[in-house]
């Protein structure tokens, strides 16, 4: 489960750099307001559907996740997307 979700981690910052790339070459023009809003509404429905899940939790020792720590994730944005699928692809090939 661990490495599935690395993987879709690792798949989805590649799609976004590849906007970006897109972006950058005037081949496309992205909406990023549009697209971190509907990251949002997707990121806090995985959430819900992770904490829901028996076993898994937001501290590793089988505590419920609050609502809180998921609303926490849906605010750090595209700019962090970059950084954070380049430690994904770090630790996925590390481990």
């Amino acid at each position: 489960m661990k490495k599935v979700i690395k993987l879709v981690a690792v798949i989805v910052g590649l799609f976004l750099t590849g906007l970006a790339y897109l972006q950058y070459h005037q081949i496309a023009n992205i909406n990023w307001n549009k697209l971190q809003q509907m990251s949002k509404g997707t990121i806090t429905t995985l959430a819900n559907v992770i904490t829901q899940i028996p076993g898994i939790s937001s501290d590793g020792h089988g505590a419920p996740a609050t609502a809180s720590s998921s609303l926490a994730m849906t605010s750090f944005g595209i700019p962090l997307t970059g950084s954070m699928s380049a430690g994904f692809t770090i630790g996925f090939m590390k481990g």
